[in-house]
């Protein structure tokens, strides 16, 4: 019974909704009873004059009454347009301000989602200079692996590692994703005094390495020519994220695949070093990736430029084309 009752209930209000006359005859009816002229309300409206007076009619037909009586420049509300127009300009008020709320929220603050990676080792370094260029705009960074849902509006944009693009979402690349082994100073004077010599890329297989068993291990020992290099190799600490990675080697516990761009300021500090010139890829890039409808968005479109300006400013190719206008 209770069911039943449920279901008459949401039938009635579904069938009264739908008794309601069309939306855009009722914006247009409010918009010339608040201005009492319909040109007035044309140009609020960016619509003709004779789009506003068939809207009027319209509405007017629906009801069954009028609600203009027509004068010379002036278009006077009936009774019954005087009685309607106060609520309706409520109303029309009551969701400007609704909208207005979640416009002012949404342009006050823009959501990055990308890896704790790339975040710790080159984003974070300088987003505090997009937030002094854009002092009304906060910034949130949301780090992890998940790929978040952009067109579900998880997050304002996202930067993401992979070989890309992504279906439905606006990609652009910003760089890529290079290796070289990397090791701090101090452990590297120990394994060349063991060795008697400098350490040279055939040492690799058979010294400590952080996260062995990654595959871009492979693809680095293929590049340098590394022979009998597949595993298994000598055990090793393994880590989860290359920023982990990269302190893990600064404390001395191994050599690590790092990519040079990420660890600058560490190479040039002293903390890190960079035994050989040889770089590596495993296809990997980073891109900047939106969802297309919001892709002129303005704090999108700030963000997008100050991004691609940091990777041109780091000298990391390539840079991409300008998104073309919506």
């Amino acid at each position: 019974m209770k069911d039943w009752t449920v279901s008459i209930s949401s039938a009635y209000i579904f069938t009264d909704m739908r008794r309601l006359p069309p939306l855009s005859a009722i914006r247009v009816f409010e918009a010339a009873g608040r201005l009492e002229n319909f040109t007035a309300a044309a140009n609020e409206l960016g619509m003709t004059q004779a789009a506003v007076s068939y809207q009027v009619k319209l509405l007017e037909g629906r009801l069954g009454a009028a609600l203009f009586l027509r004068e010379k420049g002036r278009a006077k509300l009936t009774p019954l347009g005087a009685r309607l127009l106060p609520q309706l300009t409520q109303a029309f008020d009551a969701i400007a301000t609704a909208f207005a709320s979640h416009r002012e929220e949404d342009e006050g603050l823009l959501t990055v989602s990308t890896t704790f990676t790339f975040a710790n080792t080159w984003l974070a370094w300088r987003l505090g200079g997009f937030q002094v260029e854009h002092p009304d705009l906060a910034v949130r960074l949301a780090t992890g692996n998940k790929l978040v849902d952009l067109k579900a509006g998880e997050a304002d944009v996202a930067i993401r590692a992979g070989v890309g693009p992504w279906d439905g979402l606006e990609s652009t690349e910003l760089m890529p994703v290079d290796f070289s082994p990397m090791c701090a100073p101090s452990f590297l004077k120990r394994i060349e005094a063991q060795l008697g010599r400098a350490v040279e890329p055939r040492d690799l297989p058979n010294l400590p390495l952080i996260s062995p068993e990654d595959i871009w291990w492979d693809a680095w020992f293929k590049a340098a020519n590394v022979e009998g290099s597949s595993r298994p190799r000598r055990a090793g600490l393994r880590l989860d994220s290359q920023a982990d990675e990269g302190h893990a080697a600064m404390g001395g516990q191994g050599f690590v695949l790092l990519t040079p761009a990420f660890w600058h300021n560490d190479i040039s500090d002293g903390r890190l070093v960079q035994p050989f010139d040889l770089t590596a890829t495993a296809g990997f890039r980073y891109w900047l990736v939106v969802a297309p409808e919001r892709r002129q968005v303005p704090k999108i479109k700030r963000f997008r430029e100050w991004l691609l300006a940091q990777v041109a400013e780091a000298g990391l190719p390539p840079q991409p084309p300008p998104l073309p206008a919506a």
